[in-house]
């Protein structure tokens, strides 16, 4: 049903709900991935078979898993309906965490966490968030998802040591696969049914697209960055766990450091994100966290014996990380042509999940070869690497996405409504496709023309 298209109203109730419940299904499930990552190196010392690189394969196999598969599942999920594919991958993710329960041996802990990152739902439940919100929503509604993402990972660093020391790691595999069926129940107790499903360039994948998205050199250097970032994430994980024990830490109290340092970078970031975003400061802030990630690693390689120590570089550790994490994803909506949003964020994301697996096993060979500081090392590498391919890259115009929904129009319409909105003071992209009904712009809020804008939107949109 038509009705007037209002580009600055809230959320509906139904909008809020369906986003709130996804959110809580990807918290769900990025709980159950995460909770291994702070006790997976001590407690897989007593599974059968192990080794160090075995070790971080099991921390990370995940990641080769997910980046093979999320794409997939978004694809599937178009012809499939959202809701079945996402079950489907929950259900994987649950049987990957059974297959983990079950195994004393370090082969069987490392296929059910293959299976658990095959269970890609990402993809799929970023659609149909996008299919149960309106265009104008779209970017706070994966914003909040991104929100719940983030918490869910401090929450898991925090719970998995003391799960972890009270069941063992039996127990958090069977919490995981309980935390999946309740992410089903979810799916279909709490997520709205869309009245349809539609494709949605900004958060779905265009394999054509990709061409164009793999010859961009500033999505490039972003999809390096995030990569970077989670292989010395993980790479980190890999052996901080044994550090904190061997420094007379109990395993049941190594939350006592992560808490306080993961509550103390979310508040030290604070000021530095505003400064980005009100001084339009982007890029210095940037190549800054980088540096702090890279002066938190060099400080790991020496001083690793002592649990006080080891706490503050982890804090300069996770000050870096928090920052760029925000960041980045920011920059890539910031880069990426308006049309091509959907496809940049589905390169990048697989670029996560690569680094991740990078991460895991490299630290696990150097680990089991050279030693800690070997794993230190490499991860400081790989940030100066870093760091150098940032240094090039342009300073990101001050730009957010904006999607409205133009209803149906044919293509010679659809090109004169983009020229139109194209002359509107703050637009300095846009691209409307007649196929999707859909504008995609690139504005500059602070001085957009809101007023304007509204009145080129055809009163008769249907949302």
């Amino acid at each position: 049903m038509g009705h007037d298209v209002d580009i600055t109203s809230p959320m509906s109730s139904v909008e809020r709900r369906g986003i709130f419940a996804l959110a809580g299904i990807f918290a769900l499930r990025m709980l159950g991935l995460f909770m291994i990552l702070p006790v997976m190196s001590i407690f897989a010392e007593e599974l059968n078979d192990v080794t160090p690189f075995l070790i971080g394969m099991t921390i990370s196999v995940y990641g080769l898993t997910q980046a093979l598969f999320q794409i997939p599942f978004g694809l599937l999920s178009d012809r499939w309906g959202r809701k079945p594919v996402i079950a489907s991958g929950l259900i994987i993710f649950a049987a990957g965490s059974v297959v983990a329960a079950l195994s004393d041996s370090i082969y069987g802990v490392l296929i059910g966490r293959a299976l658990q990152g095959s269970g890609a739902i990402a993809a799929a439940a970023m659609a149909m968030a996008a299919d149960l919100t309106r265009e104008v929503h779209r970017t706070k509604a994966m914003a909040l998802i991104g929100i719940s993402i983030g918490l869910s990972f401090a929450i898991s660093l925090v719970a998995g040591p003391v799960i972890g020391s009270a069941w063992g790691l039996q127990g958090i595999f069977w919490l995981t696969a309980l935390l999946a069926v309740l992410g089903i129940v979810v799916l279909y107790v709490l997520v709205p049914d869309p009245g349809h499903i539609r494709f949605h360039r900004d958060t779905e994948t265009v394999p054509l697209q990709f061409r164009n998205v793999l010859q961009n050199p500033e999505l490039l250097r972003l999809d390096f960055g995030i990569l970077s970032l989670h292989m010395v994430l993980t790479g980190s994980f890999v052996v901080l766990p044994l550090l904190l024990r061997d420094a007379s830490l109990p395993v049941e109290q190594h939350w006592t450091v992560y808490l306080p340092v993961l509550l103390a970078s979310m508040l030290a970031i604070v000021p530095f994100i505003i400064f980005a975003e009100k001084k339009r400061k982007i890029k210095p802030v940037f190549l800054g966290s980088i540096v702090i990630i890279f002066l938190a690693e060099l400080g790991l390689v020496v001083f690793h014996t002592d649990v006080l120590l080891i706490a503050v570089f982890l804090l300069l550790f996770f000050c870096g990380f928090n920052l760029l994490e925000a960041t980045l994803p920011s920059m890539i909506s910031k880069i990426a042509p308006a049309a091509l949003k959907g496809t940049a964020m589905g390169v990048y994301s697989t670029s996560q999940f690569l680094g991740a697996f990078l991460g895991g096993i490299s630290a696990g060979w150097l680990y089991g070869q050279y030693g800690v500081e070997s794993v230190f090392f490499m991860c400081a590498g790989t940030v100066f690497v870093w760091f150098i391919v940032a240094c090039s890259m342009k300073n990101p115009r001050h730009l957010s996405s904006l999607l409205l929904n133009v209803g149906n129009l044919d293509q010679s319409e659809a090109d004169v409504m983009s020229e139109k909105i194209s002359e509107i003071e703050g637009v300095a992209e846009a691209v409307v496709m007649a196929d999707d009904g859909v504008a995609y712009l690139k504005v500059d809020k602070g001085v957009l023309d809101y007023s304007r804008l509204q009145n080129l939107i055809p009163k008769t949109a249907e949302l």
